[in-house]
């Protein structure tokens, strides 16, 4: 199969995917190695493609979900609440989507998460944990932002009250008087 139509059997299973798919099965199934995938999902990305890397693997948005409420909700916690934090998200019925830190030199960096159940949650520690990565919030003392994904506002308040309950989220109210 040339470079064309491997990118073109990419794109169409990248599309039919009701989950995200790794490199690795990719490249199964495309019978490639996993670094020709990351180097095709780069150039896809460059022309333009809507292709996100989570910790599950390469997944595409639905459009089927355009009528959810997306919101972006600032945190502040340490890395021991990383589990309360994302698990009163679902638990309320929405996704995380990313998470957002405003480095003071390099401005914002996005990562991609797309956790969406307790499963999800578990993964993504348990590959945090495996990598022993540092999460993000590290940058900014535990200040960041997440964009969230919620059928509608009742489940946008649950997940607020939650997390407020929880001292994780960020009010407009404490930041009144700071400028």
């Amino acid at each position: 199969m040339n470079t064309e139509k491997r990118r073109e059997a990419l794109m169409k299973r990248l599309r039919e995917a009701s989950q995200p798919l790794t490199g690795t099965k990719l490249a199964r199934t495309l019978g490639v190695s996993r670094q020709i995938i990351v180097g095709d999902i780069s150039i896809l990305r460059a022309e333009g493609a809507q292709i996100f890397a989570t910790p599950r693997g390469y997944i595409m948005p639905e459009d089927a979900k355009d009528h959810d409420i997306k919101a972006t909700i600032v945190c502040r916690h340490d890395a021991a609440d990383m589990e309360k934090e994302l698990q009163a998200v679902v638990d309320n019925g929405g996704a995380v989507l990313d998470v957002i830190v405003e480095h003071p030199v390099y401005g914002a960096i996005r990562g991609d998460l797309f956790v969406e159940s307790r499963r999800d949650v578990r993964r993504f520690l348990t590959k945090m944990q495996k990598c022993q990565a540092n999460p993000l919030l590290v940058v900014t003392g535990g200040i960041h932002m997440h964009t969230i994904r919620v059928p509608d506002e009742d489940a946008l308040k649950a997940i607020e009250h939650d997390l407020r309950d929880l001292g994780i989220l960020v009010d407009e109210s404490d930041h009144e008087g700071e400028n």
